[in-house]
């Protein structure tokens, strides 16, 4: 899901018009065999309105097992937790659940999905990073559909005016915010900061930059305390605090932070590649002036948080071995590659991203791979969404000031600590 959605918005675009394909991999997953028939897919809202013709090209081509897309709010937090009132209840509504690659954990964790037998999937051919999301205690418990890592899209005729190159550096990106911006009549530089899952995922982009981390031994182990965690909530807060980051920006979410950048009123945005996207088509007001380049650090190039979205299937489903095919299908090549060219979406299939056409199409496609490959997937924990509440809260408290950096890194390991200890 798109942050996007997280994607990342956030979110799913499952793209294709196929005729005559047929999945391969029909082997169901691991538990019990066969299962055939039809299934209920379960997803956030779907915001571009094409994912209807994706699932009419499946059942054309498999009318016995056709598939009901039921759209969940387009909130990932109101996604997830329609989906875990669902299952927690035992309900068999879904079959196939399109979840945050953060929520596998979890939901594998309380039994809600099914372990999947890796051989089924083309999990070789994916971007190396992406399988893991899709992993917890040893297992796969989901497939990887979409990927996503945060770019820096900036205004390269801004920049190109001054002479100056995109920042490496979260000096270097301060001093521009701070000089050119104004000088342009933009704001300076903006993330997704409101008190939701978007401000988790900036805030672990910047603890990670600086060489930190939140968790560990998939969350059983509280690593927050250190200098690096205090310098990183400190870029963000100090932002904020000498106005570099407009206090508006404490109120976006993706489409937000997008819509000011495509408005013309930013010079610099973290955002997932979809805005990069949508910035650069006909009629935008920044068409054709726009760049991106890896999330700076402290001393160079930062470290992205892992975004997209998984496909797991129900511990409840009647039909597995159907689910299995669904997912085999929706990696496939030719899905994929409909995914990032209809969905501008980052596909999980590593060939697409050396495609020269696709290059000449999507030209931040070798950014974003190298972005992929060094990113890092947000804290795992069975309780993730009570890790990601505390994360919010205690962040959101220190950009708005209301607690210095260093208070706010010692409240998050105690608050951190006493969910670990659940």
């Amino acid at each position: 899901m798109r942050w996007i959605h997280a994607a990342g918005r956030g979110l799913l675009v499952l793209v294709v018009i196929l005729t005559g394909y047929v999945a391969s991999g029909a082997r169901a997953d691991e538990g019990p065999p066969g299962g055939r028939g039809p299934l209920t897919l379960a997803t956030a809202g779907d915001l571009t309105g094409y994912l209807g013709s994706v699932l009419d090209g499946w059942n054309r081509t498999h009318p016995g097992e056709r598939v009901t897309l039921v759209e969940l709010p387009d909130s990932a937090d109101e996604t997830r937790a329609q989906m875990s009132t669902d299952l927690r209840d035992g309900r068999s509504r879904f079959d196939v659940l399109n979840i945050d690659v953060n929520w596998t954990p979890e939901f594998a964790a309380r039994g809600w999905i099914r372990p999947l037998a890796p051989g089924r999937f083309p999990l070789d051919t994916f971007l190396p990073p992406v399988v893991d999301t899709a992993t917890y205690d040893g297992r796969l418990y989901a497939v990887p559909y979409v990927t996503n890592a945060g770019l820096l899209l900036y205004r390269k005729d801004v920049l190109a005016k001054e002479g100056v190159d995109p920042p490496r550096t979260w000096a270097e990106l301060e001093r521009l915010a701070k000089t050119v911006a104004p000088a342009y009549g933009l704001d300076g530089y903006a993330g997704q900061f409101l008190p939701y899952e978007g401000l988790t995922v900036n805030a672990a982009e910047a603890v990670y930059s600086a060489g930190g981390s939140i968790l560990g031994d998939e969350g059983e182990r509280v690593t927050v305390d250190s200098s690096a965690a205090r310098d990183g909530i400190d870029f963000l807060a100090r932002g904020v605090r000498e106005g570099w980051i407009p206090r508006r920006a404490l109120d976006y979410k993706e489409e937000e932070s997008k819509q000011a950048f495509q408005d013309g009123r930013l010079l610099f945005l973290r955002n997932w590649p979809y805005a990069y996207a949508v910035a650069s088509a006909a009629g935008s007001p920044v068409a054709g002036r726009i760049g991106a380049v890896p999330l700076p650090g402290p001393d160079g190039p930062g470290t992205s948080v892992l975004g997209g979205s998984n496909l797991a299937v129900s511990s409840r489903t009647r039909n597995p071995d159907s689910a299995a095919r669904l997912l085999a299908y929706l990696t496939s090549e030719r899905v994929q590659r409909q995914v990032l060219t209809r969905g501008a979406l980052p596909p999980v299939r590593a060939d697409l991203y050396e495609d020269p056409r696709l290059v000449r199409s999507f030209p931040y496609l070798p950014t974003l791979r190298a972005s992929v490959l060094t990113a890092a997937p947000r804290p795992k924990s069975p309780r993730y969404d009570q890790v990601s509440l505390v994360v919010q809260a205690v962040v959101r408290d220190a950009m708005s000031g209301r607690q210095t950096p260093e208070a706010a890194v010692r409240r998050l390991a105690r608050e951190l600590d006493a969910i670990a200890s659940e």
